[in-house]
């Protein structure tokens, strides 16, 4: 027997993608009027859940998911995301989904415009059904006015803030006569202080409404002030379900990254050469989307390596991206106390820089080209390395056997499977294709080398792989490896000296082997608590 207060229930719901368990027997409720945080590291299985409850087509076709959903006390199967809005769950994304030149009238409205009845429109089909603009303009005034904010029905959204387009997201939700469960995906990350406050107190006015209200967020001190409870998700399993005035931000970033010290596995120090500046970034900003790059400053040392870490969007992807001028950058960088140039990525491998992308398949490869050519085509193109020179250099020739020795030795070194030194890349897995991108990274023979998520998406045994790789190639080559990565514990096994990015900025730089709630805390925003000792 199910209370008439419970609007949602998560019954023992799993889910694998491929043999990969992101999801173990999740349970738990939102009522009524309440308030739930849902918070967890990346990869914690967050996003997962809420695309199973709005019934995103990726759950459907990659064999759907274990467990039940109850809606009201009546078990729910969504085919779509339509029919999840029909039930009376709305969902605001943390990538914005307006059409920039619509107004946020008609954003709020778009698919659920008001018509004016026509008897043509009864005869000649919808076609012929005009809009009642006077009634839409009514609408959207009211879901606006639910937010307390101010927002005119006729501002388009090109001119709006970010903050103006949060709250249109919202609106639109809210317009949904329907709509009794809203999920909320880091709706603050992208707000001024001011504007977080101003949400804060709408979603109270909502919830007060009786909408129950599923707030997913990295802001725990947010957590503590507006939620009613907090459903902690580490590795897939609910960690925690407790009430938020039970708590505190040290405990719940405890229960997010809390792993038992001794299941790091933790090779040898980093022969860091302490106090040697080789690298100085200083007032570092970047524009790249879906990062937040403002004001980063930082010193790397001479054969560290530094990790980066941090949550999605904060801007530890952005840095790297900046500094090889794959994004517009300013700040200023030295460089073995040389200035170095921004917004010039030839420049950058010219100085001595290797970047290995966190997208291999968009930036990293050559997809339909061979191992051997993808591994020394930037060292050839921009070095003139693996070149036959005639006549004093005024014709050049590929060195093919240049090319295949090389190919063939980080084959040997990296152990890429493959059948041949010329196999097509795209031919190769996942975990494969990433060592042939530090295989090319390593061939340009680099005095600094730039590593973004470069276990993404591969298997447990390759990333071992890779890591070691990095490991040894640091300690035999003395490369300076900057590493980024939303995998803590990686970082913590490789690295020398971690530094969280925030909103933008570093937010501290810790020792790997601090206490993991001080992690926690710095990604969540609260330096303050934090004890930073590197």
């Amino acid at each position: 027997m199910y209370d008439k207060e419970t609007l949602l229930r998560f019954e023992n719901i799993s889910k694998d993608y491929y043999g990969n368990q992101v999801l173990s027997n999740v349970n738990f409720t939102v009522n009524q009027g309440e308030i739930v945080a849902l918070v967890g590291e990346n990869g914690a299985g967050k996003s997962t859940l809420m695309n199973i409850l709005f019934g995103m087509n990726v759950i459907h076709a990659t064999g759907g998911y274990g467990g039940k959903i109850y809606i009201d006390g009546r078990e729910t199967t969504f085919v779509n995301s339509l029919d999840a809005l029909n039930a009376g769950i709305g969902m605001v994304h943390q990538e914005f989904s307006l059409i920039p030149g619509f107004s946020a009238m008609e954003n709020i409205l778009l698919n659920r415009e008001s018509t004016d009845y026509h008897v043509v429109a009864e005869l000649f089909g919808d076609e012929f059904y005009t809009l009642d603009r006077d009634d839409m303009r009514s609408r959207a005034e009211k879901a606006i006015s639910k937010l307390e904010v101010e927002i005119k029905p006729e501002t388009l959204v090109a001119d709006m803030s970010v903050g103006q387009k949060q709250f249109t997201e919202i609106a639109r939700e809210i317009d949904r006569s329907q709509t009794k469960i809203l999920i909320l995906d880091e709706p603050t990350a992208v707000l001024a202080e001011s504007e977080a406050e101003t949400m804060i107190h709408a979603l109270r006015k909502l919830a007060s409404q009786g909408i129950g209200i599923i707030f997913i967020s990295h802001r725990l001190k947010e957590v503590i002030d507006l939620c009613d409870r907090v459903v902690v998700l580490r590795d897939g399993n609910v960690i925690r379900d407790i009430p938020a005035k039970e708590t505190d931000i040290r405990e719940i970033a405890s229960w997010m990254v809390g792993r038992r010290m001794e299941e790091r596995k933790r090779i040898e120090e980093c022969p860091a050469k302490r106090n040697d500046v080789y690298l100085s970034i200083q007032n570092l900003w970047a524009d790249m989307p879906g990062e937040t790059v403002r004001d980063v400053s930082i010193d790397v040392f001479r054969e560290e390596i530094l990790g980066i870490g941090g949550l999605a969007g904060q801007g530890k992807v952005g840095i790297a991206n900046g500094i090889m001028g794959l994004c517009p950058a300013g700040g200023r960088i030295l460089f073995d106390g040389r200035p170095f140039k921004l917004n010039d990525p030839r420049a950058a491998i010219e100085q001595g820089f290797a970047f290995v992308s966190e997208d291999r398949r968009e930036v990293g490869l050559l997809l339909d080209e061979g191992i051997d050519r993808n591994i020394t085509f930037t060292a050839m193109e921009i070095r003139g390395d693996f070149l036959k020179h005639y006549l004093g250099g005024a014709f050049t020739q590929s060195d093919d056997g240049a090319v295949r020795a090389c190919a063939e030795e980080y084959i040997r070194v990296l152990d890429i499977k493959c059948t041949r030194p010329g196999q097509k890349v795209i031919e190769l897995s996942g975990g494969n294709q990433q060592k042939v991108c530090l295989a090319k990274a390593f061939a340009l023979k680099p005095k600094i080398l730039f590593v973004s998520e470069p276990t993404r998406g591969i298997d447990v045994g390759a990333k071992m792989l890779v890591l070691d790789a990095l490991r040894r190639y640091n300690k035999e080559q003395k490369t300076t490896i900057v590493m980024v990565s939303s995998e803590l514990e990686e970082l913590r096994s490789i690295c020398s000296r971690i530094a969280i990015i925030d909103e933008g900025r570093v937010a501290g730089i810790l020792l790997p082997d601090a206490p993991s709630e001080e992690f926690g805390l710095l990604m969540a925003g609260n330096a303050e608590e934090a004890i930073c000792h590197a």
